[in-house]
């Protein structure tokens, strides 16, 4: 199974588990943007909508590019309501945007996908002059709230962590805007917080891409493992997360 296509095997979970944002980073992207009625906003691959209602909920057009069929679908399920929403279902590498602009395009953890020439000079070339490039991540800390259970969970991962495509996008040059045209980078951070059960805690693991294609008997192996290390850890694993929002500009 291609990577970037995993996903979309698993919409429901995705959409249950996948870490949502800071209230206070959309706070400033929009405020740093100015997106709101009369204005554009494109997000890239916006899963099931893990960054996509503070956007939606300013007014502004908004288009959202997917890849998945299962995730636009979801897309269309949890938004088609709003009369300021679009969604495509193609690939933003290869998608005619039939010289459309847009005021602020964004992305949260689907940028990296894209080589890096091509994901900064295609939306360099689809906004307009003064428009908004914002990318959001989030890192996960379950090491610092708990150092004897994090060793326990990287012996399970050392016994049975076998993807049978492993991930080759953990080396995307966010700060390589400037490189490219934008001004004005930035990056901005803000603290967040997330709790899981033990089963709550395998279910978002089972998210992840190079998670998803680790072929049996590895898989549920690992799985079982991450679950028996949380339970006996009173069933309950915390992540410090950290967001983060690299925002520039093109020039005026």
């Amino acid at each position: 199974m291609e990577l970037r296509l995993s996903f979309d095997s698993i919409p429901e979970q995705f959409d249950r588990y996948r870490p949502r944002y800071s209230a206070e980073l959309f706070r400033d992207l929009i405020a740093y943007s100015g997106i709101g009625p009369g204005k554009s906003a494109l997000e890239i691959g916006p899963g099931t909508g893990q960054a996509t209602d503070p956007v939606l909920e300013t007014g502004c057009d908004y288009l959202a590019v997917e890849l998945g069929e299962h995730l636009a679908a979801k897309m269309r399920e949890k938004y088609g309501r709003f009369p300021n929403f679009r969604i495509v279902r193609d690939d933003f590498v290869t998608h005619d945007f039939g010289g459309m602009t847009f005021d602020l395009i964004y992305s949260a953890a689907t940028i990296q996908w894209i080589p890096e020439k091509t994901a900064f000079s295609k939306t360099f070339s689809l906004l307009k002059p003064g428009g908004t490039l914002a990318m959001i991540l989030t890192r996960g800390d379950y090491r610092t709230p708990d150092e004897d259970l994090y060793q326990k969970i990287q012996k399970v991962y050392s016994a049975h962590y076998r993807p049978g495509t492993p991930y080759p996008h953990g080396s995307f040059r966010y700060t390589a805007a400037p490189e490219y045209g934008y001004v004005g980078f930035e990056k901005r951070e803000y603290a967040g917080k997330r709790i899981f059960t033990a089963d709550e805690y395998v279910s978002y693991c089972g998210t992840h891409c190079d998670h998803i294609v680790i072929p049996e008997p590895d898989k549920s192996l690992l799985f079982e493992g991450l679950r028996q290390a949380v339970l006996d850890a009173g069933d309950r694993i915390v992540f410090l997360d950290t967001h983060i929002l690299y925002l520039a500009k093109k020039p005026e």
